[in-house]
């Protein structure tokens, strides 16, 4: 039967592996080009794959929750002439087809999307199991094949072994996608459930969890690496995967690259919060969401006018400072999946009720998971609202290849001495600016945390900038 394979393709800027998350299709569906396929999670955010073919699905070739580098087939789609013809034969499955999903894909050009698609290199994908490690890539057997009897083509048997032997473990452990989630809820990892066949069964997690709880989680059978510590009764093991384990490598590159500097300032923003109650009773903006973050973002595209080396970039490798054409405002936003910064292009130059309408969909297409990779690149500045959480302030870290990042604490009552000299009740919170000391000197750091601070204690003030 005609057949095509889809391979993994790149759908972000360097993305090298993703993990399937959920299959659209099953086998036996027929797709059209360009019908969602299936859901990946790149280190960035959770994308959907139209397909690049139309047919008949044949063959998952990749279990959900598995993790394959760039241009690694994920799919089979033949012919959908072909696959009625062939209707009554047994239904395809990933586990089935992983033998065959390790021949050698041909050489010549697959048909991909539009602008996006696997790097031809010649050389045999390897598949990366739940460890990380890479597994060789498989050498094609140079005997001749051998007839098989009819005994045996009904019931195979692993090469080399006896009808009464188990088949062979697979290198990463293969379960339905309802075991799957019940060894996640129970942090449990399957590659450690003892299984008697090629399909961890929710039996045997059940058993596993069991035993690991009554201390007799030694005497099962558990290979581990070398360089992990045996797991522990109760222990519970999350791999750092997906946009957790993106932020973890841009943190640490961040904190020890750009040489931080952070500086503080408490204030009283009454006439903000003030403010924000008057806009929300202002019909224009009946259909957006008003909050204070809102006139903090306003408030620093203000400043950056001011003082744009906060908006600027360090230029390693030309030993340049690069100053953008406007403001990419970076808004933090905490998922399910981790932090994420998506960015609002050309946030100074909306009006107040566009940028309040773009930060409504941020938030709201953040919290679902749907962000794409191009939403989370280019962004030239960023802010991050450490309030919400009840938290006063923080020293944050420069996203990469950033030069500025204001955290802005919880606003709430406190005592407060007045121009007069009285102890009032106002509404007070405090702002963390953390800057890039190759980029920003201490005297501009300052004058841009100060004119944000201004324009949040009196709004008004923002008609000066």
């Amino acid at each position: 039967m005609s057949e095509n394979r889809f391979a993994l393709p790149d759908v972000g800027e360097g993305l090298t592996e993703a993990e399937v998350v959920s299959w659209r299709v099953q086998v036996g569906d027929e797709v059209r080009i360009n019908d969602v396929i299936v859901d990946i999670e790149t280190a960035k955010s959770i994308v959907e794959l139209p397909s690049p073919f139309a047919g008949t699905v044949t063959a998952l070739l990749v279990a959900e929750g598995e993790t394959v580098p760039v241009g690694t087939p994920i799919i089979a789609i033949g012919d959908p002439a072909a696959a009625r013809s062939a209707a009554g034969g047994e239904v395809t499955t990933a586990a089935e087809v992983a033998a065959a999903s390790e021949k050698p894909v041909e050489e010549e050009r697959q048909a991909v999307l539009v602008g996006y698609g696997p790097r031809s290199t010649g050389v045999p994908q390897r598949r990366r199991p739940r460890n990380g490690a890479l597994s060789a890539p498989p050498v094609e057997a140079t005997p001749a094949p051998q007839p098989v009897p009819d005994d045996l083509a009904k019931n195979p048997e692993p090469v080399g072994s006896t009808p009464s032997e188990a088949p062979p473990r697979p290198a990463r452990a293969l379960a339905k996608p309802p075991v799957r989630k019940l060894a996640k809820d129970l942090g449990v990892d399957l590659a450690d459930v003892p299984c008697a066949g090629a399909v961890v069964t929710r039996a045997e997690v059940e058993a596993h969890v069991a035993s690991l709880r009554s201390g007799s989680a030694a005497t099962t059978s558990v290979t581990a690496s070398p360089s992990s510590p045996s797991p522990q009764a109760g222990e519970r093991r999350v791999p750092v995967k997906g946009v957790r384990k993106m932020t973890a490598a841009a943190m640490v590159s961040s904190a020890f690259t750009a040489p931080h500097v952070t500086e503080w300032v408490t204030l009283d923003v009454s006439r903000t919060v003030e403010l924000v109650d008057r806009l929300r009773a202002d019909r224009r903006f009946a259909d957006v969401k008003v909050s204070p973050t809102l006139l903090v973002a306003r408030a620093v595209c203000l400043a950056l006018r001011r003082t744009p080396e906060l908006n600027a970039r360090w230029d390693e490798q030309a030993q340049e400072i690069v100053y953008p054409a406007g403001v990419t405002l970076g808004i933090a936003a905490a998922t399910d999946r981790g932090l994420v910064v998506p960015n609002i292009p050309g946030a100074d130059a909306m009006s107040l009720v566009e940028l309040a309408a773009a930060l409504g969909e941020l938030t709201a297409t953040a919290r679902a998971g749907r962000t794409q990779p191009a939403q989370m690149s280019g962004g030239t500045f960023t802010i991050t609202n450490i309030g919400v959480f009840g938290v006063d302030a923080g020293t944050p870290i420069l996203n990469p290849g950033e030069s500025g990042i204001l955290a802005v604490g919880q606003i709430d009552r406190r005592p407060w001495v007045d121009e007069h000299d009285q102890v009032v009740p106002r509404w007070v919170t405090t702002l963390a600016l953390s800057f890039d000391h190759r980029v920003v000197d201490g005297e501009q750091g300052s004058r841009f945390l100060a004119d944000v601070a201004a324009m949040l204690r009196d709004p008004a003030l923002a008609m000066t900038y």
